[in-house]
């Protein structure tokens, strides 16, 4: 997963070398958010994740990353050079990641599965961050940060082809292709709530998690210190170490209250966060490094209940479908806020730009809310027992 932000980490330097305006720039990651959209959809309609080894089908796209990546290194003069690598990127790691959860599911009892996709998701939330990581070590070029996610992405491709198998719970048999589960999927009540609360959680994490490095720098500036050495790692801290933290602790609370609550309760918080986004703007560094793990923590400690939930709601033999589609329609809604916020930036500036994120998590908690409400008048016997009462 470290190619996803592969290319946003050296935004900097990629400016200098190419020219290119902040807005210009947020291609570099809503080229990939399309991919991934377009890749799902292939996929979904295919049933591609639910009908080929998933194994293999991790092994063969996380191998194609790193080739994207190697060609973004070797051909990419600029922005529009730069566009159709990283839109391939998107593209194939929609055989990732979905399929990986779908593999997680296999291997989870119900009254285990939410800590099982908190860790999946902290693998995702380390993975994504470690480009900002690698970009703060000394002397190392934009194409050097780049061409690490690509060997990652290579030796990922390696431990899935021979090491990763199906576990025992998940669909037996063959599948046959049904196109129409990406929409009939919709009729169930749990399932449509559980995807509902996930498009509100996407409205806020990718935008954020984009636009931290400029949101620490902007504040940094302000409060008199430019160019801070270590605002790198505050964001290697905020998005990796404390959000791999935050998704850990989610799939814990998932199985201990229930997925409705876990959900709804990191909801608000990161809401809270983000309408609290002007006031620690600017403030001493130790006040802001406590507010952003804070946030980095609660933005990503809902994301695998939303894929618990569904996987527990969702056809069993369309578990991987299912998936792909919610995170489809999640990362096509990212568009529009990792959009929108570098405009609005330049408009109110950086201090609050980041309060166009808090609607996502208050139509998101309210539909975990209804989940949960739901969940309680259920007859008995209508849900696995195994699973946690919301």
């Amino acid at each position: 997963m470290s190619a996803w932000f592969s290319a946003s980490a050296v935004v900097p330097a990629l400016s200098l070398d190419w020219k290119i305006s902040a807005v210009d720039a947020v291609w570099l990651t809503a080229s990939v958010q399309l991919g991934f959209v377009v890749g799902a959809v292939v996929s979904a309609v295919l049933n591609a994740a639910d009908r080929i080894p998933p194994q293999l089908l991790m092994a063969g796209c996380a191998l194609g990353t790193s080739g994207c990546i190697l060609a973004f290194t070797a051909t990419a003069t600029g922005l529009a050079t730069a566009l159709l690598p990283r839109f391939l990127t998107g593209a194939l790691l929609a055989g990732v990641y979905p399929v990986g959860m779908k593999l997680t599911a296999s291997w989870a009892p119900p009254r285990a599965r939410g800590r099982a996709f908190g860790l999946m998701i902290a693998a995702l939330t380390l993975g994504s961050a470690l480009p900002h990581l690698v970009r703060g070590l000394p002397n190392l070029a934009w194409r050097d940060v780049m061409n690490v996610s690509a060997v990652l992405a290579a030796a990922a491709a390696v431990v899935a082809a021979l090491l990763i198998r199906p576990g025992p719970h998940g669909a037996s048999g063959s599948t046959p292709i049904n196109a129409r589960y990406a929409v009939d999927m919709f009729r169930d009540r749990r399932s449509r709530l559980a995807n509902f609360g996930y498009f509100g959680h996407m409205w806020e994490l990718f935008a954020l998690w984009t636009w931290l490095p400029a949101f620490v720098r902007a504040g940094r500036s302000m409060a008199g210190e430019p160019g801070a050495a270590w605002d790198t790692l505050v964001v290697f801290l905020v998005m990796g170490v404390a959000g791999a933290a935050g998704a850990l602790l989610g799939g814990w609370a998932a199985d201990r209250y229930g997925r409705g609550p876990a959900a709804a309760g990191a909801l608000i918080v990161s809401g809270s966060c983000a309408l609290a986004s002007p006031v620690f703007f600017a403030s001493a560094p130790v006040t802001l490094v406590i507010a952003l793990t804070v946030w980095g923590a609660s933005v990503i400690a809902d994301s695998g209940v939303f894929s618990t939930s569904l996987s527990e709601s969702a056809d069993p033999r369309y578990v991987g479908t299912a998936l792909t589609v919610q995170t489809a329609i999640g990362f096509l809604i990212t568009v529009i806020t990792i959009q929108v916020v570098p405009v609005l930036a330049g408009l109110v500036g950086w201090q609050f730009a980041l309060l166009v994120l808090v609607p996502g998590p208050v139509l998101g908690a309210a539909a975990m809310i209804r989940l949960a409400r739901s969940a309680r008048t259920d007859r008995p016997g209508a849900t696995n027992p195994a699973v946690p009462r919301d």
